[in-house]
């Protein structure tokens, strides 16, 4: 049953046992409504291409505070795999990438993709920081089961001059994050940040030289002046590799990343990351500080969803993912269905 939630200040109307949103987050009633005022815009005719140009800004900054980055260094995308591809499409011929086993495709297939003599290799996750690779490309949270990177060993790998690319998609709206030190850090908006699946982001390493393969309008230094006509005159910045931008998802991300980004995510983390292992306590798991847990067992997803939980069935067994609007009592309803 769909039911009102109040969560860091803000209402949802969330079903009650949603334990999905490592699939799909919920949104805040103020995020909707303000994707509803837009949409209701578009319907009646009043609504003009510049009225978004304000809320693709504000959702590039909330995601650079979200990751720790500057607005000048976030691009804008569509989705994660396309930026993925910008930073793999700028891999030199014949180098070495590491990836974890078992690591989402939208990170590793673009590397994999590229033929040049590159080479991607999958690496035990306790293992990645250590791999002898040009290249490290990893989900800050893996979607299967929650592990979390080892960041600091990955920022020593960096150090050592291995390049990293960051997936923040599982991670970003419920962890902490200063990822400055990274290479190239991508995530799509609609998991933990809570807003309508179709924006995603990437910021960008100062060190690292990106081509900007899907030049547009949008990606000029003067966009609405930059519809027709050559040549491309693109700004001395990450927007310069902007996809044209999917103006109502921006709506949506404009408002939740905002309200996210001023949040103190530290106690969202304890909040979260707590409902996950009480759970993972009740089974006997060790804790981890993740949000999402994965139960290996072939009956656990149907066992869940009997009980009336959201779940996703994923690796032979289920995975549960905990969000600003889980309660103790969805986690309870979790364990009583598995014990």
């Amino acid at each position: 049953m769909r039911e009102a939630r109040e969560a860091f200040g803000r209402i949802f109307e969330v079903p009650a046992g949603y334990l999905n949103t490592a699939s799909v987050g919920v949104p805040t009633t103020a995020t909707a409504d303000a994707v509803a005022v837009a949409l209701d815009a578009w319907r009646h005719g009043t609504g003009r291409a510049t009225d978004f140009d304000g809320v693709v800004a504000a959702a590039r900054a909330a995601f650079g505070t979200l990751v720790g980055v500057p607005a000048g260094r976030v691009a804008v995308g569509g989705s994660v795999s396309p930026l993925v591809g910008l930073v793999a499409a700028a891999v030199p011929d014949g180098a070495r990438v590491a990836v974890p086993v078992g690591e989402f495709s939208s990170v590793s297939y673009p590397f994999a993709v590229q033929g040049r003599g590159i080479t991607v290799t999958e690496v035990p996750p306790a293992e990645l920081a250590d791999a002898d690779a040009d290249w490290i490309a990893v989900s800050v949270v893996q979607s299967l089961d929650g592990r979390i990177a080892d960041l600091d060993g990955l920022r020593a790998a960096r150090g050592r001059g291995t390049r990293v690319l960051l997936d923040v998609t599982q991670a970003a709206g419920w962890l902490p994050l200063a990822l400055d030190w990274a290479d190239a850090v991508v995530g799509a908006c609609y998991k933990w940040l809570f807003a309508p699946r179709g924006a995603a982001w990437m910021a960008v390493h100062p060190d690292l030289d990106l081509v900007p393969h899907a030049a547009n309008w949008y990606a000029a230094a003067d966009p609405w002046g930059s519809t027709t006509g050559l040549p491309p005159v693109l700004p001395d910045e990450a927007r310069r590799l902007d996809a044209s931008p999917a103006w109502y998802c921006h709506v949506g991300a404009a408002d939740s990343l905002g309200w996210l980004a001023g949040l103190d995510l530290t106690a969202v983390h304890r909040h979260c990351g707590g409902l996950a292992d009480r759970v993972r306590d009740g089974l006997g798991i060790a804790p981890t500080g993740s949000a999402i847990v994965h139960v290996d067992r072939p009956d656990a997803a149907e066992r869940l969803t009997a009980a009336g939980l959201a779940v996703t069935a994923r690796g032979g067994g289920a995975r549960m993912s905990f969000a600003l609007y889980n309660s103790d009592d969805d986690a309870d309803r979790a364990l009583k269905a598995l014990l």
